[in-house]
């Protein structure tokens, strides 16, 4: 799933408008205006598309969680960890984070778009690389979690 797939249909699913989408960068360290954010929500077919690279749509989810869970302060002598490559399964805590979703949480979203997950399964796309139960989030997964929060799972509001 394309980055610029995604904040489309995060954009969606989230009821956003390009200023909002905007401001969520600006708050995520991303310095962009609504006019860029018009060329990133275009296809690839339309005149004036740009990309969507990672650092945008890595400052669009922190921004997220910025402006629905406030900011978290730095705990004092513990440097802040960069954050690692964007993948589904880091975008996919992100979105767990800015949404507030707890396991029952996400799991009812996913029923939502009809699938059917066990916890521990959930929890696997939730675990570090190298960890033994450690499962990677695919495309369709991601794309149906988003399905689910469009047609009204999870704390959208």
């Amino acid at each position: 799933m394309t980055n610029n797939d995604l904040l489309r249909s995060l954009r969606y699913a989230l009821k956003l408008n390009g200023e909002t989408i905007a401001e969520l960068c600006t708050v995520g360290g991303h310095d962009l205006k609504p006019i860029d954010v018009l060329k990133l929500l275009k296809k690839e077919e339309e005149t004036g598309f740009a990309a969507c690279d990672d650092a945008v749509m890595g400052a669009f989810l922190d921004g997220l969680i910025v402006s629905r869970r406030g900011v978290q302060e730095p705990k004092p002598g513990v440097a802040k960890a960069p954050d690692a490559a964007l993948n589904n399964n880091l975008i996919l805590r992100k979105l767990r984070i800015a949404l507030e979703l707890n396991e029952e949480g996400m799991l009812a979203v996913l029923a939502k778009a009809g699938v059917q997950l066990s916890k521990s399964e959930l929890s696997a796309m939730f675990r570090a690389k190298g960890h033994r139960n450690y499962k990677a989030c695919g495309d369709q997964f991601l794309r149906n979690f988003i399905r689910g929060l469009t047609l009204g799972g999870g704390n959208t509001e």
